[in-house]
């Protein structure tokens, strides 16, 4: 069994443990949360070995390296670490519910890493700009950001929507399943700090390589740039936060505008602007 299976078997895994998330939320059976988590973790176990078995395999090409140097092996990281980040949230809170709004993400992304025909899945040598010990380090810390600020975008959906449905004094037994407003606003704040920490790590360590590969720490390259945007957006929330108090329906939308840079750091510039890093595309 090649990493390609594995990685197509997590897939489905993931399009299952949605599905019974969604049953939790709709049906409120408990039982279905525990299956849910357990197909999540199990997905994320056969995640790990796919990851695992691609690196090997680019060892036994000849051209080992960690596989996270094109766009298909780092949506499926993106995924692994958004699955990675839920669990131990759902761990630490004891709220299942969350997943509804967290594993799709997860799953969308093996989906497109899987059948989209704007990646290639083949596992290529690497570019001279990505040959150094500093690829692990920044795309890790990268993407660990990520993964939280794609967490906080899920619980800031929950909280537009639960908040939606107290407004108009509605008594949606559906809705009020969710957790309460406060609590969802707390979690928020926290998986985005988390977030925007390993994120500004992760624009210092890009920052190192690059003077590495190019002799400038910055050269204000379109994900650079875009990388300093996303930043900003997210020091601004919990600046305003910390100094004005600002939360709520606020806090709730900058964490989704925030992802929406995310995603476009991330993707946008790979396929619409050129610049130093668009081998990230191939």
């Amino acid at each position: 069994m090649t990493s390609s299976d594995l990685l197509g078997i997590t897939t489905f895994t993931y399009l299952f443990s949605t599905l019974l998330y969604v049953g939790l939320f709709v049906f409120k059976a408990k039982r279905l949360g525990k299956f849910a988590t357990g197909f999540t973790l199990l997905a994320f176990i056969i995640h790990t070995i796919g990851i695992g078995l691609r690196w090997h395999e680019s060892y036994q090409m000849g051209i080992g390296h960690a596989p996270l140097t094109n766009m298909y092996e780092s949506v499926v990281f993106f995924a692994w670490a958004i699955i990675a980040f839920y669990l131990i949230i759902e761990w630490r809170f004891k709220l299942r519910i969350i997943g509804v709004f967290a594993v799709p993400f997860a799953f969308l992304a093996m989906a497109y890493a899987s059948f989209s025909s704007d990646v290639t899945q083949g596992i290529s040598p690497l570019v001279p700009a990505l040959q150094s010990n500093w690829l692990i380090a920044h795309v890790i810390t990268c993407f660990i950001g990520y993964s939280a600020f794609t967490i906080a975008a899920g619980l800031g959906l929950m909280y537009l929507i639960k908040n939606t449905q107290e407004g108009k004094g509605s008594s949606d037994t559906l809705i009020g399943s969710l957790p309460p407003l406060r609590q969802i606003e707390d979690i928020t704040h926290k998986t985005m700090m988390f977030g925007f920490i390993w994120l500004t790590a992760g624009i210092i360590t890009g920052a190192v390589w690059a003077n590495t590969a190019w002799g400038t720490y910055w050269s204000w390259d379109p994900k650079e740039t875009w990388s300093l945007i996303t930043w900003f957006i997210y020091a601004i929330t919990l600046h305003a936060r910390y100094t004005r108090g600002w939360g709520g329906k606020r806090v709730a939308w900058l964490a989704i505008i925030g992802f929406v840079s995310v995603i476009f750091t991330y993707y946008g510039v790979n396929f619409i602007l050129s610049g130093l890093h668009s081998y990230g595309s191939i």
